[in-house]
């Protein structure tokens, strides 16, 4: 088991695939790759015969990851290799995780970050780092969160984030649950004034079927209307002090090890209920639960400038003005981006399994009377693996394995002494 600073822009998936590309030639992992052809070759013929699919990969070093990263998001990126990615359960389900991300407020996007389109704007000019500090408290400790439609949840065999991308409702009957979840650790690090920041909203904007979906499916109207009844800074995020840990649910056989993230609540007595709900079913049901954030090089649907139908009565939430035709030419070549007039807001927190930091930044926009996305994330520590002390780093991999081979062999080393340690 080791652990890899993933750099930002490229999958969790990619990752793997690039330090296989430099761990299957290597001398390191040769006695490992031998080991693997001869026990192949031991087995019965029947056996043979049913693995013969894995034929293509037996030049490939066996890996996995314990958590997928979006491509936009940096940080520990552990690596389970050879027996090791049997363990990796424990890193999606059971431990803690340790993230830093910005929020950028005044406008919401149907991904919760700034690589989606935008679905609504809202005022931001009243929000003050005050407002924020107080916010804050709301999230901390054991409530209830609600995965966003832009997660990896199956629904009769399809992806929540298929049916997004699609602009398709959820089938009759389907909704989607809260999970438990638990902040121990959530921290304000900077405030960033508006245009004082190197942050901007998306470019794109919505076209109209979308942003209906989003007002239905990503709860904008519903933290809106909340705000404007209740009058103050409470958040849709449901708080239960009293709520035990629930236990992981198993994950799917038939998840991808490489792109998908079980994510669950911590490891407890009781079962953690089920967060896509069939409304027709009884209490208890168990579907597909597997989770995880949707690669974002998928193709996205085309952009339209179609306006928002909404009435401002019913959904406190601005129309972006119409987008320019992609035919129409620039200005200028020079011209120059002017800063986001909104603040931002940079947190640290520490968050059991099954977290969405994209949807607190999304709560946190509903909690201050405005609309928020995730500008930046980068994850800094999972379980024992830290980015300040036991990561390797992307770049080592271009040094050749005179450069990552020992420190690769230690972290090997290191995660065997502590899992001896343990029992």
């Amino acid at each position: 088991m080791s652990a890899i600073n993933k750099p930002p822009a490229i999958s969790s998936a990619q990752v793997i695939r690039d330090v296989q590309e430099h761990f299957n030639p290597s001398k390191l992992f040769r006695p490992w790759l031998e080991r693997e052809h001869e026990r192949n070759a031991s087995l019965p013929p029947q056996q043979q015969k049913r693995r013969k699919w894995k034929g293509r990969k037996q030049k490939d070093v066996k890996m996995g990851h314990g958590g997928t990263l979006d491509p936009m998001a940096t940080g520990v990126l552990i690596l389970g290799v050879g027996a090791g990615t049997k363990e990796l359960g424990h890193f999606s389900t059971e431990c803690t995780k340790s993230y830093e991300t910005v929020v950028l407020f005044g406008a919401a996007t149907d991904t919760y970050d700034t690589e989606g389109k935008i679905v609504g704007r809202k005022a931001h000019q009243h929000i003050t780092k005050d407002q924020v500090e107080q916010a804050l408290a709301q999230f901390r400790g054991k409530g209830m969160q609600k995965p966003p439609i832009f997660s990896a949840l199956r629904v009769q065999g399809k992806r929540l984030y298929e049916y997004a991308r699609e602009g398709k409702p959820l089938p009759d009957g389907y909704e989607i649950e809260e999970r438990s979840v638990e902040v121990s650790e959530l921290e304000m690090m900077e405030w960033y004034p508006g245009g004082t920041h190197q942050w901007h909203w998306p470019d794109r904007e919505a076209d109209t079927s979308e942003k209906k979906l989003a007002e239905q499916a990503l709860h904008i109207e519903s933290d809106a209307a909340a705000i404007a009844a209740n009058g103050d800074s409470s958040a849709k995020r449901k708080r239960d002090e009293h709520t035990e840990d629930g236990a992981p649910t198993e994950p799917s056989p038939k998840r991808s090890k490489a792109d998908a993230e079980i994510a669950s609540a911590p490891a407890g007595s009781n079962p953690m209920p089920a967060t896509i709900k069939r409304l027709s079913t009884a209490e208890g049901g168990q579907p597909d639960t597997e989770v995880t954030q949707p690669p974002k090089d998928d193709a996205q649907p085309a952009t339209s400038d179609t306006p928002l139908t909404t009435k401002p009565s019913e959904v406190d939430i601005e129309a972006e003005p119409k987008s320019k035709p992609e035919s129409e030419p620039q200005s200028t070549a020079t011209t120059q981006i002017q800063p986001c007039p909104a603040p931002a807001v940079r947190l640290r927190m520490t968050v059991t399994s099954g977290f969405y930091v994209r949807s607190l930044c999304h709560d946190l926009g509903a909690a201050v009377g405005s609309l928020a996305m995730m500008s930046e994330l980068s994850r800094t520590r999972q379980s024992d693996f830290d980015l300040k002390s036991n990561v390797l780093q992307y770049e080592d991999l271009k040094q050749g394995e005179e450069v990552w081979g020992p420190k690769v062999q230690k972290l090997l080393e290191e995660w065997q002494a502590r899992k001896a340690e343990k029992g």
